[in-house]
């Protein structure tokens, strides 16, 4: 008798490395079943590898989506309320441009409203909500709406010549395009 690392003692008798046949319990197994049932065996474990290999690969996807998700939640969590925002920035200065006149209350109100625009734009670049302001640029589709076109003389065709209302991005972002008028050729 031999004995292996597992302390498991077999007869010498059983073992015939020679023999294409060998029996376990009680079915008698040919060399080339044998063969067949590894094969079998390593392609269900090559099958489970692959399996495996692909949620992890499919797990580390969505790990990379979900950061980046979380990341754009934070850099535009301020979108909302930066949209509100622009609407009383807008009505602040269309109220400037309302107020005409050399009285004192006028020029009190207008300082007033410059001061108030200048703090409100400066708590825009504090949270990366940049102005933009096209008047002299080339149109740009992606960042302006065109809500007249015009010809201008000494202006080249498909310029920004006039800026109705100005545009806001959010950390490169498109918050609002700048509604403006752009110069066209002449007929």
């Amino acid at each position: 008798m031999s004995a292996n690392e597992d302390n498991l003692v077999v007869p010498e008798e059983e073992i015939d490395l020679h023999d294409s046949h060998t029996e376990v319990g009680e079915h008698e197994y040919t060399l080339d079943e044998l063969k067949a049932e590894l094969a079998e065996t390593k392609q269900v474990a090559s099958d489970a590898n692959d399996k495996m290999l692909r949620t992890l690969a499919e797990m580390e996807n969505l790990k990379r989506r979900t950061q980046k998700d979380l990341e754009d939640a934070h850099k535009f969590a301020l979108t909302k309320f930066a949209g509100e925002m622009l609407t009383v920035l807008d009505s602040l200065v269309l109220g400037l441009q309302a107020a005409t006149g050399d009285s004192d209350e006028v020029k009190r109100f207008r300082e007033g409203c410059e001061l108030t625009i200048k703090q409100c734009e400066s708590a825009f670049e504090k949270f990366n909500i940049v102005t933009l302001d096209p008047t002299g640029m080339p149109f740009n589709a992606e960042h302006h709406n065109a809500v007249n076109m015009q010809v201008v003389e000494g202006v080249e065709p498909n310029t920004v010549v006039t800026v109705f209302q100005k545009g806001y991005m959010l950390n490169g972002r498109l918050l609002r395009p700048a509604m403006v008028v752009v110069a066209k050729a002449a007929d």
